[in-house]
């Protein structure tokens, strides 16, 4: 696996800087905790993408980040923002959901590849 070419790991990084972003522009109808969580899982998967880019094949990392996607999905209920879905599609619970159930389902698809090239890395050579 080579580096900085697995399209899953862009979206992941793009996806988090989105989460930020949306965090920072819907903070005012948002609590505190909510704008924080989504600041900080959309970070965190940002950092993670990048680093799965530059580490190929590393599975813990792949782990973390679906991880972080889960976290990002049940966020607006941690954080309590999940009621001001109903105000529009656009929202801050609405973003959380979908970038933390498009993230984990895309991260969850490269666990294989990336166990593949850890084995294929750490495989004995004769």
């Amino acid at each position: 696996m080579k580096r900085w070419t697995r399209w899953e790991d862009y979206v992941s990084l793009v996806l988090g800087l989105f989460t930020v972003l949306a965090a920072l522009f819907w903070a005012s109808p948002m609590t505190a905790a909510g704008t924080t969580l989504m600041i900080v899982f959309g970070g965190l998967l940002a950092v993670t993408g990048v680093l799965n880019l530059s580490m190929p094949g590393t599975p813990w990392l792949e782990y973390a980040q679906c991880a972080f996607g889960v976290l990002l999905f049940v966020s607006p209920w941690l954080g309590m923002y999940a009621h001001y879905s109903a105000a529009s599609f656009s929202s801050a619970s609405w973003t959380s959901w979908i970038v933390g159930i498009i993230v984990a389902l895309v991260t969850a698809a490269a666990f294989k590849p990336a166990m593949d090239a850890r084995h294929h890395r750490v495989a004995p050579q004769h």
